[in-house]
């Protein structure tokens, strides 16, 4: 084993032998495991030892192969950092591949290893002034990806060199190396000048090299959103759109991006809509998609763009399927936002036999969204194609979009109906109570119009076994109760097993048996008891019987409007008739659609996760970097006049958009997805439209149908008596804001504290306090010199803070300050700072320099001044906002010792911009709902309740930023108390 090369003996080979053996020895000492893991320990330990040996031989190969080695254990899970000396030796070769390996291996493990990594600066140095151009791009990469502090400083110089690099290969290598030095250290590559080299290879000559640049100036401004780093002009467009045809396919996906933020004055970005691949088509389409905002219908240049736009979109659905779901949920997008744009192309969406089912389900929806009287002969005749399928999700699937369709489309609703009824006729199960479902939002689009068809349907009423079936035919039945002849029969055989019924199917069930009552009381009285009794009894066993086990069916919403109707049905007939028979309001098709702000935001993301998630990077992206909300820019008016009713897009002005399912007025009632109709004006309940449906159908709260907030809820065990109470109101006031609208007195403003004492500033002492008037942002100083001498030359600078709130001039002090003399002045803020987030949110460090010194002071700014005054959001749209905002974002507050009715309330917040949108009464609680918008465009809804003597007030907010909602609560109390 000793001897070497001519049979002498190597005296080296003996102790390195020795000192393996020893350590081998120490490790099993340690580790005293079972004889296979010792086994395992003693190969891997004597691996270690050959491995070290190769390492260090005189013989260039022979070390390549044991670098190679490594780097294979490396891979498959090994710890190899033991050999970090030895392969950090290996780095000192002229040989390209070896030193790929050795630049490898420090990438791994030199963040474990800081100390020995420093061994490797010399090198890497040396390395980027090597004659080749692949090494010293090889350099300075690996110094880009070795995230170690104390290797950072010594990257500056060679990054600053390569930036400037004869060689284009090393020119682009060096400009991501910026964007990763960046990550690890933002102000070393402030303060070293590299984001204005960065900016300057733009105008680069080699394509590749700009693009590269776009890409490390587009990912430094995600994390800095306000440095508007990419400051684009017509000359450097021009040099992205002459690289745009050069460079490679990723190279244009980062220059189409960055395109998109860029008003157009060229049209040869619409070449990119011919390429190959997929994710350069979906850039190029969104910067196209985001152009056209700007154009009006009426210019032959808008029709080109459509003409131009279809074919790619059409040519990704030929790709393999996982490219096909991505184009698809992207294309869906796009219909919502402009559906003229594949109008034309309906058969290329339809289904192929050997599509997977979630290719299948996308082009369905598709499909649906372009259906119109033009073409809804070709969807008709696919659709029931498709319900004779063998995947029962899809059959389902293609039923309900024959029910879309005519709801859709009106033209076509006899065709449909016709369809539904021949499918029914196929006697197949699924299909018969799919069917069932969809015939029943026909009868609510279109009523007293397809009735024919019920006995059809009461002849499977023996076969429906869903809940969502059995409901549907529960509410046809008592719909057109009149109409049927048994239909208490009917009614009578769905209350055998009323208990055990779900939940969905007994509140349908009763609504059912009060509709029949109402319309033939003579011969349902007992019928109608018997449902009522069943409803409500339950919860007076449990109060009889502590010992029996609560049953399935023990649902509160149930009993609630088992008692409703039993008041209503006890107190006044004619009101309850009024109300449960009262005219419904037709539905709509598009129940789906995304709501318009989150579609225009969507659209700016296409290509990305977010496109096919259809929500927005913050509701998935975690960590520490601010997401940046993107928008559409607005509309011109030209375009906006132009929309026609037919091709109105989803982001169009509430005013264009159709009746969504249900079509609500009532706030409460659409945030608890409660069934009720609009708000009318004129007699109560009279011309009231409460909408029947499958959900609860007076769950607007009790009082808002007695009209009296005096209701006392009757024992468990008592049987509702008669309250005689008035039945005047209705639903008529649960929008009435007159009284709750305030004169705008302009925002409450704290009185001036003091923020940095005299005695820690050399006698300068400051006091101030924040303003909001008219839209524009003050910070009012007291200045005043306390010490012996003049002060002059002040100026003022801020600290990046979460709002990105700057000084929007300088701090103007027109004369010298003597002593003992105090100034005040305005400083007018803007909020295009940079954006850092703090700790509190809402604290701003501030640094304010006179000709004595510079002081460094910080204050908490109230959040109101940043309460902006647009922030008053349609009722429409806040209801489908608080729906979209996840439940966990919703924070509960508690407000006490604030002894204000509900009107002084909402005249007070609206004066610093927190509108109500909505008031109204339940249960004598007075429930305002308002919204405010903050100067980033963050929208926080608030529900306020506030019970009429008590001085404590409930304070729900919901927001997609949930950490703003405790410094938005202290916002209201500021002001609600001062």
């Amino acid at each position: 084993m000793a001897r070497s090369r001519g049979g002498k003996t190597d005296h080296k080979e003996p102790c390195a032998i020795v000192l393996g053996l020893l350590f081998i020895f120490v490790r099993l000492a340690v580790v005293r495991r079972s004889p296979c893991c010792l086994f395992a320990c003693l190969f891997w330990s004597w691996e270690i030892f050959e491995l070290k040996a190769e390492l260090n031989s005189d013989k260039k190969e022979k070390k390549k192969e044991a670098v190679k080695k490594v780097i294979a254990s490396m891979t498959v899970g090994k710890d190899v950092s033991a050999l970090f000396p030895d392969v950090v030796n290996c780095m000192q070769t002229d040989n390209l591949e070896l030193k790929k390996l050795v630049y490898l291996y420090l990438m791994n493990y030199a963040k474990s290893q800081p100390d020995m990594a420093i061994m490797a600066v010399n090198t890497f140095v040396k390395d980027c002034e090597d004659p080749n151009p692949l090494i010293r791009a090889l350099a300075v990469r690996t110094m880009g990806c070795i995230r170690v502090d104390k290797i950072t400083e010594y990257l500056c110089e060679p990054l600053r060199k390569c930036l400037k690099d004869e060689d284009p290969y090393v020119r682009k290598t060096a400009a991501v190396c910026v964007a990763k030095l960046h990550d690890i250290n933002a102000q070393l590559v402030e303060d070293q000048g590299f984001l204005d080299t960065l900016k300057d290879l733009i105008s680069d000559s080699n394509p590749m090299v700009v693009a590269n640049a776009v890409a490390a100036l587009s990912e430094i401004a995600e994390s800095h959103p306000s440095s508007n780093l990419l400051d684009l002009n017509p000359q450097s467009i021009n040099k992205l759109l002459t690289a745009l045809n050069e460079c490679t396919e990723w190279g244009q996906i980062f220059i189409l991006d960055c395109l998109a933020n860029y008003a157009p004055k060229d049209d040869r970005e619409a070449q990119r809509l011919s390429h190959a691949n997929s994710a350069v088509v979906l850039s190029a389409v969104k910067v196209l998609m985001k152009f056209m905002e700007m154009l009006s219908k009426d210019l032959d240049y808008y029709g080109t763009l459509l003409k131009k736009l279809a074919p790619p979109l059409v040519t990704l659905l030929s790709a393999e399927p996982e490219l096909q779901y991505v184009a698809l949920r992207n294309i869906n997008l796009i219909v919502q936002k402009r559906p003229e744009i594949l109008k034309h192309e309906m058969k290329v969406f339809f289904v192929k036999y050997n599509d997977p089912i979630y290719v299948k389900l996308e082009k369905l929806d598709i499909m649906i969204r372009l259906a119109s009287q033009a073409n809804i002969a070709q969807v008709l005749a696919e659709l029931k194609e498709y319900a004779t399928e063998v995947d029962v999700d899809f059959v389902r699937k293609a039923v309900r979009a024959i029910g879309r369709c005519a709801i859709k489309v009106e033209q076509s609703a006899e065709r449909c109906v016709s369809t539904l009824l021949d499918l029914i006729q196929t006697k197949v199960n699924y299909v018969v109570q799919e069917a069932i479902v969809v015939i029943k939002d026909i009868f609510r689009k279109y009523p007293n119009k397809y009735e024919s068809v019920i006995a059809t349907l009461c002849e499977n009423l023996d076969s429906l076994d869903e809940p969502e079936a059995r409901a549907a035919m529960i509410w046809i039945v008592g719909e057109y109760a009149e109409r049927i002849d048994n239909a208490d029969e009917l009614l009578e055989s769905f209350l055998e097993g009323f208990h055990d019924e779900s939940t969905q199917v007994q509140l349908q069930l009763l609504t059912a048996i009060v509709k029949l009552f109402l319309k033939k009381p003579t011969e349902t009285q007992e019928l109608v008891q018997q449902v009522l009794s069943l409803a409500t009894q339950l919860l007076c066993s449990d109060f009889m019987d502590f010992s029996s086990t609560p049953k399935d069916s023990d649902n509160p919403d149930l009993r609630d409007r088992g008692y409703i109707y039993w008041r209503l049905l006890s107190t006044d007939p004619v009101a309850a008739k009024e109300v449960v028979l009262a005219e419904k309001p037709l539905i709509s098709e598009e129940t789906d659609l995304i709501e318009p702000t989150l579609l225009d935001e969507l659209i700016c993301y296409i290509g990305t996760l977010a496109s096919v998630y259809h929500k927005p990077p913050s509701a998935f992206v975690e960590g520490g970097r601010g997401v940046v909300h993107k928008s559409l820019p607005p509309r011109t008016a030209s375009s906006e006049s132009a929309e026609s009713p037919e091709t109105a897009p989803a982001g169009a002005p509430p005013g264009e958009q159709p009746d969504v399912i249900p079509t609500q007025g009532d706030l409460l009632g659409d945030l608890l997805n409660l069934d009720l109709g609009p708000p009318v004006s004129g007699p109560p309940l009279a011309t009231t439209s409460v909408q029947m449906g499958a959900v609860d159908l007076l769950g607007g709260g009790l009082d808002s149908l007695i009209g009296g907030s005096n209701f006392t809820a009757p024992p468990a065990a008592a049987v509702p008596a008669n309250l005689g109470a008035p039945m005047g109101s209705g639903l008529s006031d649960l929008f009435d804001l007159t009284s709750s609208v305030g004169t705008l007195s302009g925002s409450y403003v704290a009185p001036k504290a003091v923020w940095l004492p005299a005695m820690k500033a050399k006698g300068l002492e400051i006091s101030g306090t924040f303003t909001r008037q008219v839209g524009s942002i003050s910070m009012d100083l007291q200045l005043t010199n306390k010490a012996l001498q003049v002060m002059t030359d002040f100026a003022i600078q801020f600290n990046r803070n979460s709002f990105g709130l700057a000084p929007a001039a300088p701090l103007q002090v027109h004369a010298p300050l003597s002593p003992n003399q105090t100034v005040e002045i305005s400083l007018p803020l803007s909020t295009v700072g940079s954006v850092m987030k703090m700790e509190p949110l809402n604290n701003l460090q501030v640094a304010v320099k006179n000709n004595i010194d510079v002081f460094y002071f910080s204050t908490l700014y109230p959040l109101h001044i940043l309460f902006v005054e647009d922030g008053k959001m349609d009722r429409q749209m806040f209801l489908a906002t608080w729906k979209d905002i996840p439940n966990e974002n919703e924070a509960q507050f508690q407000i006490r010792d604030c002894p204000l009715n509900a009107e002084a309330v909402s005249s007070r917040l609206q004066s610093s911009n927190i509108f109500t949108v909505a008031k109204r009464n339940v249960e004598g609680q007075d429930m305002l709902y308002q919204s405010l918008k903050l100067t980033n465009g963050i929208w926080v809804l608030a529900e306020l309740r506030i019970q009429p003597g008590n001085p404590s007030f409930t304070l729900s907010l919901k927001c997609r930023a949930p950490e703003v909602s405790q410094h938005v609560c202290q916002a209201y109390e500021t002001i609600l108390k001062n």
